[in-house]
């Protein structure tokens, strides 16, 4: 990999795309193992760089001139000054909302432009997607005035919050005599906390954009807690945030996640580690039991056991080697670069970890017993779990931001087929201020052959997942005609729609192809989508849709995961067993099986 050219595939662009799709995944796969998607190391520098210049020195510089702590270079006078800490918090808030945070750029699928966010959300007449049908006033799936207004006032709102100086705080002087910043003004933080709510039931897009899940009650505790109730209150979400992702990581699927992860990292040195992460390069991709080790110890136990220290320790020693585990775990994430780059959130959570348990110890007064009243935070942490909970439970109710399964793996994913030339009607849809990802990559000089092969690079990615092997293998059984269709990987895809994409398929669900449906219109069999849900914490099987554009959901049903995590990316056995419960104009559900080489009906052939 070199600074401005990356490790293309090696395959013969000419003649590569004329292979059945399963040799090309196979292929891709294998590419992917010793170097991710082969980005040049110019791509993650401009990552580096907007990370440093525009959130750490810009954010530092803005928090600490705006509340007299300053400079910014000088971290000792302000890593445990409060304001500085709610504006750092105010700051990710205002980032991640315009969509210069998460899922930004070109490893997110944005190549041109490269900002989605507030092109999408600052513009009339583009897609709005509601989280629930039946809040009232939140009918519809175009965006309107109203809708830009409520964004652009949250954005106002966060800025002005940000620029003013802090106000005078009786707990705080209570608790730290010396401090002369203050806090935060509570009475500015109403309003975005107002529109947080209102933005987010009208567009669940803003409001998983904004990381609504994580910030919205951080600011609820700074407009409404005194000063030691707010940083315990604080420790509890982050405890929280970090335990309900440990806990998610316990099935399945996470193990299949790290080896691709790892492979994709630019700060790996060598191609031997990358394929220590799989059993048996080139010829068995399953997670290894180095990569096993990893996953479970090095995440799935450091994000449940370290987070419980921190909360209960009151031994110096141990709560430092504790926070240190924490930042160095935050920042091995940051260093994978992984495919949605929450870069800024990872190094935020670093930053927190210093200030709210070095800062702030439980032995000097900031423990979980220590709220006034102490039962207080017995509510709290049953409001913070609620999401989580349920999610875990009936993931198809709740995002799996707010159900905390980040980077678990268990993730609700599609795929997108095309019948030739039919993928360029997206590009129809107006107002949009970009057009399908191959478009924007043609624009930047690629050959059309090389901009394919790099947009299939995600296939691969996908198949190396879990779910991925179930949905390749529903779209096996129900398409004669795959190898002639696109298929485009539909986290990168619905980036391009609606402007942002953190890896939940919700985002791009049947809501989302009807609005697309309604504003393009379809033929029969052109757009032909695979769609799972998360599994749920206490079942065994993920549930499957296939989903025709035109038609809308022609079959339903579902896989075992155990046959998912156990089979090759490229299906050498063909696809994976499933089980079908509805199919369009049959009324008996009926059983698909997969190795035993009994095919199900085809479906969604082009009319």
């Amino acid at each position: 990999m070199g600074f401005k050219t990356g490790d293309f595939p090696p395959v013969d662009p000419e003649t590569f795309l004329d292979q059945p799709l399963f040799e090309r995944i196979r292929a891709l796969a294998l590419h992917w193992v010793q170097y991710g998607f082969g980005s040049p190391k110019m791509i993650h520098t401009v990552y580096v760089v907007k990370l440093l210049v525009l959130y750490v020195v810009g954010g530092t510089a803005l928090a600490t001139a705006t509340s007299g702590t300053g400079p910014f270079w000088d971290v000792a006078a302000w890593w445990n000054e409060p304001v500085v800490y709610q504006k750092l918090v105010l700051w990710t808030v205002l980032l991640e909302a315009i969509g210069l945070a998460g899922s930004w750029g070109p490893i997110a699928g944005k190549f041109k432009p490269m900002t989605g966010g507030i092109q999408f959300w600052a513009r009339p007449g583009t897609i709005r997607l509601r989280p629930w049908k039946r809040v009232p006033f939140t009918d519809g799936d175009t965006r309107t005035v109203v809708d830009v207004t409520l964004y652009l006032a949250f954005l106002a709102t966060l800025s002005v919050a940000i620029v003013l100086p802090g106000v005078h705080s009786d707990a705080l002087s209570a608790a730290l005599p010396g401090n002369t910043s203050g806090l935060v003004d509570p009475v500015l933080l109403y309003a975005p906390i107002v529109l947080y709510v209102l933005g987010g039931l009208r567009d669940k897009t803003f409001f998983l954009a904004a990381r609504g899940e994580q910030y919205l009650p951080a600011l609820v505790f700074f407009a409404s807690l005194p000063f030691v109730d707010m940083i315990v209150a604080a420790k509890l979400l982050i405890v929280c945030v970090w335990v309900g992702a440990g806990v998610s990581k316990l099935g399945r699927h996470f193990t299949n996640v790290v080896p691709p992860m790892v492979s994709n990292s630019p700060c790996v040195p060598g191609k031997w580690i990358r394929r220590a992460h799989y059993r048996d390069f080139p010829r068995d991709l399953r997670p290894s039991r180095f990569a096993t080790f990893m996953a479970h110890v090095g995440g799935t136990t450091v994000e449940i056991i370290t987070p419980l220290v921190l909360l209960f320790s009151t031994n110096h020693w141990l709560t430092l080697a504790a926070v240190l585990l924490m930042v160095a775990f935050h920042l091995f994430i940051t260093s994978t670069f992984p495919l949605a780059v929450p870069l800024e959130w990872n190094i935020l959570f670093g930053y927190l970890s210093v200030f709210l348990f070095l800062g702030f110890p439980n032995e000097g007064g900031y423990g979980v017993t220590d709220m006034s009243p102490a039962w207080l935070a017995l509510p709290i942490t049953g409001a913070l779990l609620t999401f989580p909970v349920l999610g875990n439970l009936r993931p198809d109710l709740v995002s799996f931001l707010p159900s905390m399964r980040q980077y678990a793996g268990n993730w609700a994913s599609a795929l997108w087929t095309f019948a030739p030339g039919a993928e360029a009607k997206l590009n129809t849809l107006a107002p949009r201020p970009t057009t399908n990802q191959i478009d924007q990559l043609l624009m930047l000089g690629y050959e059309p052959e090389v901009a394919e092969i790099t947009m299939q690079q995600t296939l691969a990615w996908r198949s190396m997942h879990s779910q991925g092997r179930g949905l390749f293998s529903v779209l096996a059984k129900n398409l004669p005609d795959l190898d002639s269709r696109t298929v485009r990987e539909a986290e990168f895809g619905c980036n391009s729609l609606i402007g942002f994409n953190f890896g939940d398929g919700h985002l791009h669900d049947e809501d989302l192809i009807r609005a697309v449906q309604r504003r393009v219109g379809f033929a029969p069999g052109e757009w032909i989508i695979v769609w799972v849900e998360s599994q749920a914490i206490h079942s065994k099987v993920q549930h499957y849709k296939v989903i025709d554009a035109a038609l809308g959901v022609i079959e339903r049903g579902h896989w075992k995961v155990a046959d998912a995590v156990n089979e090759q990316p490229w299906l050498p056995n063909g696809p994976i067993p499933l089980t079908v419960t509805f199919r369009r104009g049959q009324q008996e559900p009926s059983p698909v099986a997969g190795h035993d080489g009994h095919d199900g009906a085809a479906l969604g052939a082009p009319a």
